[in-house]
């Protein structure tokens, strides 16, 4: 096989030569090296976390090509011959990664060949073969291409305008991070580290991008994309439309409908009359501020500027749906997001946890807020000054009686049950989930039975048979920390979830997305003993760990983020600029972690000892853990002692247990059992692959022992379970290993998967519809009763 690529030509050489500004042009045997580098190992699960720098490499790469076009695109032609060769060794396991990288180049590069476009759509098309995930990933990325290749510069063009909220009236998108950080994680210097990297990411060269240099940005792309170095002097544009000013904003509203027109066509024709109309376009910017004759010459380079960010540390005070709430009113309002009366159909003030009480009630139901004075003046009043005094009294009287009137008829405001439109978006969401890979997971292994025993995973809008509401609004929320923060976002959803199932706002016109980056806090040489309460057992980003077992991807470029962020943290001079890193790696994850995987959030009731207290109805995600106090001091050699003494009984306090055992079979079992222990952990994320299903696992602090009638096994795995303690002693209960969600004098647990609010809603309907009847009828039976969080990766599960 010959070094030369098809594109390196004579011709193509000159018209893509390095110019003023540029990096150098990188050698194709580099970034051959680089990509090998870059690409997972067999023994990188194995090694420790710190040596994991391949996420600096991939960034790195990326940095190497992003400011001259002749890398971007000889990256373009290195990776898909390398997806080519894995696809002919048959080396999945650099698949996903090589596609990632590939898609991330092609967006930025300012101009493709047909014929690379070809080969990178054949290569797609031919992964829909492949098993899950493979083909899930092949088929967004099969979509994609087709599109961009009769319709170049479409994706870098949404990307930016959706990101940067560009207004216009062709494309009404939006899309925005939320990045709320664990303060007990992001101490006060970690956390101004962090948003010193956010503030720099929208900057460039020392000054802050506004939207007339987005604009101009994306006019350039598109242009050099649709024409090419052989029709488009990439300099001379880019000094025209510097120059114009805010003159640019017409040329970008008009390169924006002729790219979206081609998309409504359906990319029907050759793409001569999309080429011609941006030539004609590129023949007007540049010849109104120069006279030469246009030629070709070399392009100029657009790099893809990271998304608005928004940097949050989550204390008790911030309640992230208020944030959305204010984020999508500000869209609403905007004139690209004018609502419409049918649109108006929520209340910004519906109770004060929920909005700011200061916003502007809406409701489509009446514009009378309940309150006198904000009754609105009779509209046949007349100027005080065309009034005489008998007049005037007598307009007062009829004034003061018709307000009387309007007071004595006034009611007081009910309660709205969920209109027949909310229940159905709620609905809407949780037949997707259902539809989403007929529940599977793990490489696709197991049949109707893996669907409850099995962690699903995989993008449900590619699977679906409903059609999705179309959200025009985007909120991609990353949570950084350990499993405590994704305790505190699996009980925030929740909790939103409920609150939309009694009047629905933002789930009609907010598609939410969850990322995760797990970051643990940095050891310290003498820990505080309440440090080692919370976080004695276990490790404390058990979820971060399974995502990294399942997709390798994740591994090196998210798991190994947050390992290097305390690092960075020291490194950094804060008075120093450097690059945006962090902002970076985020950027790179929320555009191209697509691949959701589900987990289960499960409910607990908690009941206490004292008959005054009322029971608490919380929820966990990943980890449970109950103790005695009494027995907590009782070292593990003195319990075996105690053990051998007592003829197999352990020490602790006597509690029974009722459970259904699951089993792979699916004939799951119902038992109770009574049992002698001093504590349990509860945990609903696998430790290892080949424990790798969706239900819980209890493992007690003692060793297996026997009771009268039972052997007490030393993992119970179960769908459900309640424990009660039998004697007068109590126990105390810990959620998701966070010292502020912890419950004491706790006499009984009782524990299950939560129902999702869309499936209770529809539920309740129809039992009032069919009374007596309690089994799933319509289109309940279709529903998935659970509510899992589904937390984006860039595979999924890869068995």
């Amino acid at each position: 096989m010959t070094n030369k690529a098809p594109w390196d030509n004579a011709s193509s050489l000159c018209s893509m030569e390095p110019t003023a500004g540029c990096s150098p042009t990188v050698p194709e045997p580099e970034l051959y090296r680089s990509i090998q580098a870059v690409l997972p190992k067999e023994t990188d699960h194995k090694v420790a976390p710190d040596c994991l720098n391949k996420g600096m490499l991939r960034w790195t790469l990326h940095k190497k090509v992003q400011n001259n076009p002749a890398n971007s695109l000889s990256l373009v032609w290195v990776l898909i011959k390398e997806l080519e060769k894995a696809e002919r060794w048959d080396s999945r396991k650099y698949i996903i990664p090589l596609l990632h990288t590939l898609m991330y180049a092609i967006i930025q590069t300012a101009y493709i060949p047909d014929e690379l476009y070809k080969r990178v759509y054949d290569f797609c098309k031919r992964l829909l073969t492949f098993p899950h995930p493979y083909c899930t990933v092949g088929l967004s990325y099969t979509r994609q291409i087709k599109t961009e290749r009769f319709i170049p510069g479409l994706m870098y063009q949404r990307m930016v305008i959706a990101e940067q909220k560009l207004r216009n009236e062709h494309y009404p998108f939006q899309e925005r991070v939320f990045v709320l950080a664990d303060p007990e994680v992001f101490t006060d210097p970690l956390a101004q580290v962090l948003l010193g990297d956010i503030e720099a990411s929208a900057s460039a060269s020392g000054g802050f991008l506004s939207p007339l240099d987005h604009m101009r940005t994306v006019v350039q792309h598109s242009i050099q994309a649709g024409l090419g170095a052989e029709q488009c002097h990439g300099m001379k544009l880019a000094q025209a439309l510097k120059d114009m000013g805010h003159d640019v904003e017409p040329y970008f509203q008009e390169v924006l409908a002729t790219l979206e027109q081609s998309v409504e066509d359906g990319g029907r024709g050759d793409g001569g009359t999309l080429r011609s109309r941006l030539q004609q376009l590129y023949s007007e910017i540049v010849t109104d501020t120069d006279s030469e004759p246009l030629s070709k010459g070399p392009l100029y380079d657009c790099p893809l500027p990271n998304p608005e960010m928004s940097f949050h540390l989550w204390t008790e005070d911030l309640d992230i749906w208020r944030e959305l709430a204010k984020w999508f009113r500000s869209s609403s309002m905007s004139d690209q997001f004018s609502l419409s009366p049918e649109q108006e159909d929520f209340e910004l003030d519906e109770s004060p946890d929920l909005m700011p009480s200061d916003k502007t009630r809406f409701s489509v139901m009446s514009n009378d807020s309940g309150i006198e004075r904000d009754l609105p003046p009779t509209a046949d009043q007349s100027p005080v000054s065309t009034l005489d005094a008998a007049s005037l009294s007598a307009s007062w009287e009829q004034c003061k009686s018709e307000q009387e009137s309007s007071k004595l008829s006034r009611r007081g405001g009910i309660k709205m049950k969920p209109s027949v439109k909310d229940s159905m978006a709620l609905m809407q969401d949780t037949l997707e989930d259902h539809a989403s890979l007929g529940g599977g997971g793990s490489g696709g292994r197991g049949g109707r039975r893996g669907a409850t025993l099995q962690r699903r995973a995989g993008s449900s809008a590619m699977q679906s048979p409903f059609p999705k509401q179309q959200r025009h609004l985007t909120a991609r929320i990353v949570v950084m920390g350990d499993d405590r923060v994704l305790g505190r976002l699996a009980k925030a959803y929740y909790f939103f979830r409920k609150r939309e199932a009694r009047r629905l706002f933002l789930t009609m016109k907010v598609n939410l997305q969850f990322y995760y980056i797990p970051v643990c806090r940095a050891p310290t040489p003498i820990s505080p003993v309440r440090e080692s309460v919370h976080l004695s057992k276990g490790k404390p980003c058990t979820l971060g760990s399974y995502l990294s077992m399942v997709d390798p991807w994740y591994n090196c470029n998210i798991k190994s983020l947050g390992c290097m962020i305390p690092k960075l943290a020291k490194m950094m001079n804060p008075g120093t600029p450097k690059d945006p890193f962090v902002s970076d790696v985020i950027s790179y994850y929320v555009r191209t972690g697509q691949q959701p995987v589900y987990f289960t959030i499960y409910f607990v009731k908690i009941t206490f000892t004292s008959m005054t207290k009322d029971p608490v109805e919380e929820v966990f995600l990943t980890h449970l853990e109950m103790e005695f106090p009494e027995f907590k001091q009782i070292s593990a050699s003195v319990r075996e002692k105690q053990k051998q003494k007592s003829s197999g009984e352990a020490c602790g306090a006597v509690v029974s247990m009722n459970y259904k055992k699951v089993t792979l079979s699916g004939r799951d079992v119902d038992k109770g059992i009574s049992v002698r222990m001093s504590g349990a952990q509860i945990s609903a994320i696998p430790s290892n692959e080949t424990e790798d299903l969706n239900c819980l696992t209890l493992t007690l602090n003692e060793s297996p022992t026997k009771s009268k009638n039972n052997t007490v096994e030393s993992k119970i795995r179960t769908s459900n379970i309640k424990i009660r303690s039998l004697e007068s002693r109590s126990f105390t209960v810990t959620l998701d290993r966070d010292c502020r969600r912890i419950y004491r004098d706790v006499q009984s647990i009782e524990i299950f998967p939560c129902l999702d609010p869309g499936y209770c809603v529809q539920k309740t309907m129809r039992s009032k519809l069919n009374l007596g009847e309690d089994k799933d009828a319509g289109l309940t039976k279709y529903m998935s009763k659970g509510l899992p969080l589904p937390i984006n990766t860039f595979a999924g599960i890869i068995n």
